[in-house]
């Protein structure tokens, strides 16, 4: 897997060299420019992944650099780090295409957070989705089924044409992968593709994440923030679990999609928005509407076109096609070259009924391909794979077992804490194991976990485990 590249822009020796120890030590590249000509130089020269720059630069300033970029290449992401006197400048930037901006003085976790976030940003928009193949090693729709060749048509039908998507399917079966085969096969292609997981925000904070806030909106909000709809403008936003909006939000993105225009969280001005709408949920709309849980004219708002996703027990045949897709793709990650799998061992996982589909099926081939250290995958392994699987009969899981131990432990006064108990125990095993399959690389466990280094660091010395012990 290629190298993430940082581009940071920072004339101060002292704090560029800072920002990059911490930026280094998780795991991330890092070019380094004293100024903004420098940087633009090495953004045209070298291929980067995500740009932080200071406003304030000798010669070209953060704003110059941002406009040329973007003018270059739109779907970099930049991050401006900016002092309190230039905030407004810095939200005007943010207008202009800036991923988000960060306020002096910042602590570190608060920085690595939000490169996350626009790496995963720019991840979504750059790595292309492959449609129909399995010999991809990245992501890639797969499947010849009837089903899904009905699915790839749509995609070809609708993705160019300026309607609004609702796409539809149960947990696990791809509908973010459809949502980014439609914008990078639209005429947004090269404009902004903003994610936004609606049941992964607080309702509190949902609205303020959407549409963005005002400095003193709430208690907190000391500064203008611009929403997801702003930073989608002429580009695309994808609001994924739209069936978890509340009442009060549907009746929010209902205005939005009607009048073309935002207004901010405690603000009077109006914003046009030119942003496609994707849409996508897991839930049952029309029970929802039923119970008055979601708008019905939401709905048809959403719904100009539908794709539903199939779920995998409806297209078995696309089993071992998706089976050879994941041992290509996991193989490569986990140094296994040749990953193979016996034909017993294909057809037991074809049988199954997979209620998390494909991310389920994903989940247990990796498993496998752990289990089977570097040789064919058999039955055992596969059936060992199946077993720790958090679909299969919860009665019979291990984790049920142990929860209902806990539970009698604090029935009879021997636990006053079952809950803190449990996630102790999970964290530990979970933090444990992934500094042994990173072998005792703490920034890829970190990644593999979605952590910071700190946290991860943290909890290796709050549960006595010494990274170093684990390297072969």
């Amino acid at each position: 897997m290629s190298t993430t590249t940082i581009l940071l822009i920072e004339d101060d020796a002292r704090i560029a060299g800072e920002l990059r120890r911490v930026l280094e030590s998780e795991g991330w590249k890092i070019l380094l420019a004293e100024t903004g000509e420098a940087g633009l130089a090495q953004a045209r020269e070298k291929r980067c992944d995500l740009v932080i720059t200071d406003f304030r630069l000798p010669g070209a300033s953060g704003m110059e650099v941002l406009k040329r970029l973007h003018a270059a290449q739109p779907r970099l992401p930049v991050i401006l780090m900016t002092a309190h006197g230039t905030t407004e400048t810095a939200i005007e930037a943010t207008k202009l295409g800036a991923y988000d901006y960060l306020l002096k003085p910042f602590e570190m976790p608060e920085l690595i957070a939000l490169v996350q976030k626009a790496l995963a940003s720019s991840r979504l928009m750059f790595e292309p989705v492959t449609v129909g193949s399995a010999s991809a090693t990245r992501d890639s729709i797969v499947g010849q089924s009837r089903a899904m060749q009905e699915i790839y048509k749509e995609i070809g039908r609708v993705a160019a044409k300026p309607v609004t998507v609702l796409i539809r399917g149960e947990t696990g079966t791809g509908k973010e992968l459809v949502a980014r085969a439609l914008y990078q096969h639209s005429d947004r292609a090269e404009r902004a593709f903003i994610a936004v997981n609606c049941a992964a925000i607080p309702e509190t904070l949902l609205e303020s994440e959407l549409f963005g806030h005002e400095r003193g909106a709430f208690t907190g909000a000391d500064a203008r923030r611009i929403g997801r709809f702003e930073q989608a403008h002429s580009g695309t936003i994808f609001l994924d679990e739209i069936g978890d909006l509340s009442l009060n939000t549907q009746a929010k993105l209902l205005r939005v999609l009607q009048e073309k225009s935002i207004q901010r969280l405690g603000g009077k001005e109006t914003i046009p928005i030119d942003a496609r709408v994707i849409a996508a949920t897991h839930r049952d709309l029309e029970t929802a509407m039923a119970e008055k849980q979601f708008r019905e004219d939401l709905f048809y708002r959403l719904s100009v076109v539908v794709i539903t996703l199939p779920p995998l027990r409806e297209r078995a045949e696309d089993i071992p096609a998706l089976v050879q897709y994941f041992l290509r793709r996991y193989g490569k990650e986990l140094g296994t070259a040749q990953a193979s799998i016996h034909p017993a061992a294909e057809q037991l996982l074809s049988e199954q009924p997979w209620p998390g589909n494909i991310r389920e099926l994903e989940n247990a081939v990796r498993k496998a391909l752990l289990l089977a250290r570097g040789y064919a995958i058999g039955v055992a392994e596969v059936r060992q794979a199946l077993s720790a699987s958090p679909s299969r009969a919860a009665g019979d899981s291990p984790i049920a077992a142990y929860v209902a131990d806990l539970l009698a432990a604090a029935s009879r006064g021997e636990s006053e804490n079952v809950r803190a108990d449990l996630f102790e125990t999970a964290d530990r095993e979970l933090f444990s194991q992934a500094i042994k399959l990173a072998q005792g690389n703490q920034a890829k466990a970190a990644r593999w976990l979605g952590v910071s280094r700190l946290t991860m660091r943290e909890k290796l010395t709050q549960f006595g485990i010494h990274p170093a012990q684990d390297q072969p």
